[in-house]
């Protein structure tokens, strides 16, 4: 009986102390090739998140903010607008003179009390990126995160943003 405590607690040791994450790829337009360096980038802001009636405010603010981190590594030129219809932003991207047009959308925003619930924080984004000049996509994916379960507490969605948007940027460079 012993024993079996033991195995269970280092089980949930090892797999409950890291994130999980994930991504679907929806649609790839490279074909090998690779966006361009110093392109101007052009990146929509998503509406707030939401799971079930709550809304969690400002998370669409958060979204855009990993957004612009993971691009900034790559080109000084990026463009931030609050526009929602994809027609809209690519008018917007063709003004601002952007070579990529990036539109996030929040599809989950789970935040949860972890540390008490053993129910992890989720979250699930989809992402458009559009060569503006051909209005063509490039890339398509959703990115998927999902928190550790042994947490102290302060862990929250944001918190699983940064490290898959990073990764997935990186690839298309």
């Amino acid at each position: 009986m012993k024993y079996a405590a033991l195995v269970c607690s280092m089980i949930f040791m090892f797999t409950g102390c890291t994130s999980f994450y994930q991504r679907v790829d929806l649609e790839d337009s490279l074909n090998g090739a690779k966006l361009e360096k110093n392109k101007g980038v052009f990146i929509s802001m998503p509406p707030d998140g939401s799971y079930g009636n709550t809304k969690y405010a400002g998370s669409g603010s958060m979204t855009v903010q990993a957004v612009q981190r993971a691009f900034a590594r790559y080109t000084n030129t990026i463009k931030l607008s609050a526009c929602l219809k994809r027609d809209e932003c690519l008018t917007e991207a063709v003004q601002a003179k952007s070579s990529y047009q990036v539109f996030p959308e929040i599809l989950h925003w789970e935040d949860r009390a972890t540390e008490w619930s053993m129910l992890p924080d989720r979250i699930e984004i989809k992402f458009i990126v559009i060569d503006v000049s051909s209005n063509k996509v490039v890339n398509s994916v959703i990115l998927k995160g999902e928190s550790k379960i042994s947490t102290w507490g302060g862990d929250h969605p944001v918190d699983l943003l940064q490290e898959p948007i990073d990764n997935y940027v990186s690839t298309l460079y």
